[in-house]
């Protein structure tokens, strides 16, 4: 805990998105650090403190922002914290390879009349593309003081803590401090150009060459899908053949404390009903989403953090962003649609980045026609079964077939984001400001502890919480007769006709009605009804499952109906109740669950008539 002896100073951290603010931000703050909403918005910021000789400094950490014109909600916010009078200075952070465009930013926060600092950041990357920055003669130009770091290095927060202290708190800012009487911004950007042109220098002429030349491979138009697609099967592959093992391992080191867990409730007498609903049902529910959810979420959120790191991300959205505009929605959705495949919860939380609050809504009342990694199993586990056949290319051609299965996904997006935009959420598409950062080597032990920390263990925790009560519930429905049937049966033959209209049976539906917590329990508990066991059923022995399968009427059809409606169905529970917090209406939280849910019914009964 910092000090009590020492002034608290408060200081925003704020600059444009991508110059590398968060990392000085955790550099400074280390684990002294929050993150919350700002009050009355759905933007996240964060807030922690750091220490000097003099001072505690309470950081506050502003959304990234192009402007303070409060076109979107980081721009409100960023304009009324720095407005509003409690910060008692700023440190303006700007990429050293940008700094013209960053500086526009930082005139408009300069002429507020704030103490400030200008950090230029990332000055390794600017060096290795042959940028030099004078800081001296930058700071004589702009009036502040002017300090050169590279983020993640701890002495670059001791040089701004050591700028900060040299600041004068106590006194007024003259009327000389303010840049300009008023906000014109073609005299800020003349005024960018100025100091730029005297304090920077570049020893080649064209210093991003190769981002460039890159970017006509990635974002061209002949190139820019194949690649696409051709990273998402690669991805998808790494992930499945990488999450083969752990998952197995997992589940049985997980059953065995189970078992061992058993052993011991029982040697301390605990009556036997009670070990069955905490064993057989709560706990045996638990144990299938961890097993079956954490290994390929450790591996698909480090890729897709490696992607963000890397700089390509803001490429896909680039290259999506024409069809979202054709379908009346934002190329920002393309970001949000990727962290769906992670988790839907996830992707329908990022869906804050978007300005338009009915491109937003359409971003979340789709977020789930894409299938998050607690589907993959299903899907997975199906093309083995039913459209692959064994062989050394097997692990690749199901990958492909995946990929073709999320490929419909993703069309859907389009053609439901369209339905929507042009009758109930009718609105003409947003222009944004879309910055395609220069490509960066990831710092690899940061991504893979943020993706664990952050995303993985996260989602992990809202599915066990959902799982546990869903446990309890099946281990009743599974264990309490009417007669000689147990509820469970008797569920199961109410929905059998739905079922088989759309050609599955009412196993398959009720299994995908009690899989409303977690997706990743609806295959054991199809098995436990075939088998009329009291308990999950866990078989990793894909021959055996499909012979359980085959010999309950399965055929053909019902894998590919299975397979269309464990694509689109209602999201699961921590996704609704996601939607629900970030809309604040249950009906769009009904509508987030109809929406996949009636394309899936339209395509399964397509299927049943056509076959």
């Amino acid at each position: 805990m910092p000090s009590a002896e020492k002034k608290t100073i408060n200081v925003a951290l704020a600059g444009n998105p991508n110059v590398g603010k968060s990392t000085v931000f955790n550099n400074l703050t280390g684990m002294k650090q929050h993150t919350g909403n700002w009050p009355g918005k759905t933007v996240a910021t964060a807030k922690g403190f750091s220490e000097s000789e003099k001072y505690i400094y309470s950081v506050v950490d502003l959304p990234g922002t192009y402007s303070l014109s409060s076109h979107s909600p980081e721009e409100e916010i960023a304009s009324e914290y720095l407005t509003s009078g409690c910060c008692d200075a700023v440190v303006i952070v700007c990429d050293a390879a940008c700094l013209e465009r960053n500086l526009i930013l930082a005139f408009q926060i300069m002429n507020l009349g704030i103490r400030a600092i200008l950090c230029v950041n990332l000055l390794d990357e600017a060096k290795r593309k042959g940028i030099n920055v004078d800081l001296d003669l930058l700071s004589k130009k702009l009036g502040v003081p002017v300090v050169g770091t590279v983020g993640r290095k701890k002495k670059s927060a001791q040089k701004i803590l050591d700028a900060l202290d040299d600041l004068s708190y106590g006194e007024s800012l003259s009327a000389e401090n303010l840049h300009f009487s008023e906000n014109n911004i073609e005299e800020i950007i003349a005024k960018s150009e100025e100091a730029v042109k005297e304090a920077v220098t570049k020893k080649h002429e064209n210093t991003f060459g190769f981002d460039r030349k890159l970017d006509r491979i990635l974002t061209g138009k002949l190139t820019a899908y194949p690649i696409m697609i051709l990273l998402l099967a690669a991805v998808f592959w790494i992930t499945l053949e990488g999450a083969n093992y752990p998952s197995r391992l997992l589940a049985v080191v997980l059953d065995n404390l189970g078992e061992g867990i058993r052993s011991f409730l029982e040697f301390v007498r605990i009556p036997n009903i009670i070990i069955s609903v905490f064993i057989d049902g709560i706990y045996r529910v638990l144990s299938s989403v961890v097993s079956v959810m954490l290994p390929p979420m450790a591996i698909f959120f480090p890729f897709f953090t490696l992607l963000e790191d890397s700089g390509y991300l803001p490429r896909i959205a680039y290259n999506l962003d024409r069809p979202f505009k054709c379908s009346g929605a934002c190329g920002k959705q393309a970001l949000t649609m990727c962290m769906g495949f992670g988790c839907n919860a996830a992707g329908v939380v990022g869906c804050r980045i978007i300005d338009s609050p009915r491109e937003r809504l359409l971003a979340v009342l789709t977020n789930s026609l894409v299938p998050c990694n607690g589907k993959f199993p299903t899907l997975i586990a199906l093309i083995s079964m039913f459209f692959v056949l064994d062989g050394n290319f097997s692990a690749m051609l199901s990958s492909l077939i995946l990929t073709l299965v999320i490929l419909l996904g993703i069309a859907m997006t389009f053609a439901a984001t369209r339905i929507l935009s042009f009758t109930c959420l009718k609105g003409r598409p947003s222009s944004f400001i879309l910055e395609l950062p220069s490509y960066r080597k990831p710092q690899i032990g940061k991504v893979i502890v943020r993706s664990l920390l952050d995303r993985t263990a996260s989602v992990l925790m809202r599915a066990i919480a959902f799982s546990a009560p869903c446990g309890l519930v099946i281990w009743m429905l599974a264990n309490i007769s009417i007669g000689d049937t147990s509820l469970l049966s008797s569920c199961t033959i109410f929905f059998d006709p739905i079922g088989k209209a759309l050609g599955l049976d009412g196993v398959i539906i009720f299994a995908f009605i009690l899989g409303l917590p977690a997706n990743e329990i609806v295959i054991p508990i199809i098995l436990m009804s075939y088998l009329s066991s009291g308990t999950l059923v866990d078989i990793s022995d894909l021959d055996s499952m499909k012979n359980i399968l085959v010999s309950n009427g399965w055929t053909l059809k019902t894998a590919i109906s299975m397979t269309i409606f464990t694509l689109f169905h209602w999201p699961c529970a921590t996704t609704l109740i996601t939607v629900k917090k970030e809309t604040g209406k249950l009906y769009y939280t009904l509508l987030s669950a109809m929406i996949p849910t009636l394309i899936g019914v339209i395509l399964c009964l397509m299927v049943n008539i056509l076959f």
